[in-house]
């Protein structure tokens, strides 16, 4: 509980962050948009909806590796700052097995059940990596004025984060006898930077059955076996001057002051899905799906640490110390409908509908860990929130296909939180059995970071983030 809100509800935000994941998908998918609820056909279909697979008529198989372009702009106090970070990534590697259903000679194999496809896919469904720096000179607090705030609702223990800023001089006891107050000893006018960088995702092993009936209605059904891996460094360096009370007199010195955090976590779990594609004629497809709650196990190790390096010689370091937690959670559901209108050989259009309400996640508690506050936060702060996604696709020529799309991704925050809005194009050409599509996704969003929280005065770091994505898959279908 203690390190749950000295670290601003760590539990909570990761559960919330970890049920962002989105559906896995080849570059032709993400071209339009990630829409994949009516379209079928697809490797996609495999994590997305798979009814998508009963409209295979061949078995196919794809690989879709990605490099992402991740950079971020910062505005703290009144002064700028940038980060970039550049990675590759399998995003998907998917095989589809056809298999026509036996009919009896002479019978119309268009008719009844026509086939039961099998699907299996590796994919990165959430991509942890990012990078932010952001500084400037704060003339109204101090870190120190949190570490006070610690100490006065919850003691000094030496082995607490507290604690260490007492023995290092950043906080003093002010009043007389038993009345007093923890408060910071710096003086206005401090020099903060921060600095955050995160890697790992999530990614799921699913797999897949699809079937079609008359050619006309299509159902499927799926389970995914997910696992993630998250790793988070986050230090806040405050450079400035402050009054230390040695032997019971004032004393100045320069101070440099770095609270550091680290977080490395692991976790396996797994999820279903069921699937429909109905075609109301030949050209409109109408679909949805359902995507259970992910069920995971959660090994986590946080750990935190502080030094300070005082202008008369006194250097101080305290930390890191560990504090590990395995604990179990559940995701939201998440549903969708869609729609898919197709111009014969010239193309079609598709459009996607998603809800999910993230104050639904749920942390379970265990014999070393209690959930009511983590689940309280998760219930005060987050909210449903609907995604949207279109696309389209145009044949060129018969080889050449141009695709472009547009997704809105709705925040799960029910104040201060932005959507994160996708643009989406891509190529994709066809040469016999081979096929090669290519994709450039941009993303852009936005977040809030709070170095530490003192109430209404805490500082915020306004962070917008664009991610420019590039996605190719190789197929053959035979």
């Amino acid at each position: 509980m203690a390190i749950s809100q000295s670290s601003f509800a760590q539990y909570a935000n990761d559960a919330v962050r970890f049920s962002t994941f989105q559906t896995g998908s080849t570059s032709r998918i993400k071209a339009i948009g990630n829409a994949n609820t009516a379209v079928g056909g697809d490797i996609s279909s495999i994590s997305g909806n798979p009814a998508g697979l009963g409209f295979f008529t061949k078995s196919e198989a794809s690989l879709t590796p990605e490099f992402d372009s991740y950079k971020s702009n910062s505005a703290y106090l009144g002064q700028s700052g940038s980060a970039t970070k550049n990675t590759p990534n399998l995003s998907n590697i998917g095989y589809v097995y056809f298999s026509r259903l036996n009919t009896p000679p002479g019978q119309d194999k268009t008719k009844g059940w026509v086939n039961l496809n099998f699907g299996v896919s590796y994919n990165r469904t959430n991509n942890f990596d990012e990078r932010v720096n952001y500084g400037g000179k704060n003339s109204a607090n101090s870190i120190n004025d949190y570490y006070g705030n610690l100490a006065n609702a919850e003691g000094t223990d030496p082995a607490t984060l507290q604690g260490w800023a007492l023995g290092q001089k950043l906080i003093d006891a002010y009043g007389t006898g038993s009345n007093y107050t923890y408060k910071a000893n710096s003086y206005p006018g401090v020099v903060q930077n921060g600095y955050i960088d995160r890697t790992g995702g999530q990614n799921a092993l699913d797999l897949a059955l699809g079937s079609s009936y008359n050619n006309k209605l299509y159902l499927g059904f799926g389970i995914g076996i997910t696992n993630l891996r998250y790793k988070s460094t986050k230090t806040f360096n405050e450079v400035g001057s402050l009054s230390a009370i040695v032997n019971n007199t004032p004393t100045n010195y320069g101070f440099n002051s770095t609270y550091s955090q680290f977080q490395n976590t692991k976790s396996d779990g797994f999820n279903a899905r069921l699937g429909l594609i109905y075609k109301i004629i030949e050209s409109v497809r109408v679909g949805a799906a359902i995507t259970t709650p992910s069920f995971l196990t959660v090994d986590d190790t946080f750990s935190e640490g502080l030094t300070n390096n005082l202008s008369g010689g006194q250097k101080y370091s305290n930390g890191p110390v560990e504090y590990p937690l395995t604990y179990t959670m559940r995701t939201p559901f998440k549903t969708s409908g869609g729609l898919s209108i197709f111009m014969g050989n010239i193309g079609f259009i598709t459009g996607d509908v998603e809800y999910i309400d993230y104050s639904t996640t749920h942390i379970n508690s265990n014999d070393d860990y209690t959930n009511s506050y983590d689940n309280g936060i998760i219930k005060s702060t987050y909210k449903s929130a609907v995604n949207l996604r279109a696309g389209a696709e145009i044949k060129l020529t018969n080889s050449i296909a141009l695709r472009g799309g547009y997704a809105i991704q709705g925040t799960p925050l029910k104040t201060g939180g932005t959507d994160t809005k996708i643009v989406t194009g891509g190529l994709g050409y066809r040469l016999g059995s081979y096929y090669v599509d290519a994709t450039i996704m941009n993303i852009k969003g936005s977040q809030n970071v709070l170095p530490y929280n003192i109430g209404p005065t805490t500082p915020v770091a306004n962070v917008n983030a664009t991610n420019n994505n590039f996605f190719i898959t190789f197929g053959y279908r035979y």
